[in-house]
C-alpha cells in the first residue's frame, strides 16, 4: 500500500475526473481505503433520514476522492507538486514541494 503523503489541512489540486482543475482544503484522509475528503470538491447529494440532531431531505456533502487524483498546491506558485522529504539542520523531518523546494510544513 502506497504512503499517503497528504494531511489535513494542506491545499490540493483535483488532477483528473469530473472535477479536474478544482482546488481546495484536506478536510479529513483515509489512509486504509488511499482516499480524501476535499472541501468543494466531488459534491454528491444524499437522501437524509431525519434524527433529533439532523433535518431530513437531500443534503449535499463531498465524497472522498482517491489520492491519485490529487496533487498538493505548490506554496510558491499554486501550481500541482510531488512531494518529498528532507530533514532540516535541526534535525526535523519537513515535506517539501519537488517543484520548487519550498518546505510545505514550517
Amino acid at each position: 500500500m502506497p504512503k499517503v503523503k497528504l494531511k489535513k489541512g494542506d491545499h490540493v489540486v483535483v488532477l483528473t475526473g469530473k472535477d479536474k482543475g478544482k482546488r481546495g482544503e484536506v478536510l479529513k484522509v483515509l489512509p486504509a481505503e488511499n482516499r480524501a475528503i476535499v472541501h468543494g470538491v466531488a459534491m454528491v447529494r444524499r437522501h437524509q433520514r431525519q434524527t433529533a440532531a439532523q433535518e431530513g431531505g437531500i443534503i449535499t456533502k463531498e465524497a472522498p476522492i482517491h489520492i491519485s487524483n490529487l496533487a498538493i498546491e505548490d506554496p510558491k506558485d499554486g501550481k500541482p507538486t510531488r512531494i518529498g522529504y528532507k530533514f532540516l539542520k535541526d534535525g526535523r523531518k519537513v515535506r517539501f514541494a519537488r517543484r520548487s523546494g519550498e518546505v510545505i510544513d514550517g
